[in-house]
């Protein structure tokens, strides 16, 4: 074999060991990115069921301890954070733009960063596996960052919830 033969092999496997590193690095990357979406919201597809004709959704705590579950406002997905210390829901206002949500009144609300206006918002649809709730009263945050919905109590007084151990579960009242 010629020296430059040689020289071009050695270059095309040089190029596909790179290539083949690359690839390799880039699978890992996509598995480790879809292992810390579970751990964070372990409730993609949140577990529903019928428990004597009333609908039931069973949601498994996160790796951080909050109860995190993909649902659905105007029938477009949208990822919910439950906390029983937000009064209503609240909507970053880049996701309200998204969902078509009006802002209406501003109101002040209490955050743990402060007290910041928000404006008030009527949720035509907001569903929660197979539970599904209308003409819900939200706010639209401007403030708020990231892609989490809070489900505050405007939702959370409507249903029933029960703990257990990192399970919660919750029903329509």
């Amino acid at each position: 074999m010629s020296s430059e033969n040689h020289n071009s092999t050695s270059k095309f496997g040089t190029a596909m060991f790179i290539l083949a590193w690359i690839a390799g690095l880039g699978l890992v990357s996509v598995l480790f990115e879809e292992s810390l979406m579970a751990q964070f919201n372990p409730n993609e597809a949140p577990e529903s069921r019928y428990e004597n004709g009333r609908p039931t959704v069973v949601l498994k705590r996160n790796r951080y301890g909050h109860y995190v579950a993909t649902g659905l406002i105007n029938q477009q997905e949208v990822v919910f954070l439950v906390d029983t210390g937000a009064t209503n829901v609240s909507i970053p206002a880049n996701i309200a733009e998204q969902l078509n949500l009006k802002p209406g009144a501003p109101a002040r609300s209490q955050t743990a960063n402060g007290t910041v206006t928000v404006y008030r918002t009527q949720i035509p649809s907001l569903q929660i596996g197979n539970i599904l709730l209308s003409n819900v009263s939200g706010n639209i945050n401007p403030g708020m960052e990231g892609p989490e919905i809070l489900l505050g109590m405007s939702v959370l007084k409507q249903l029933e919830f029960t703990q257990r151990e990192d399970i919660l579960t919750i029903r329509p009242l």
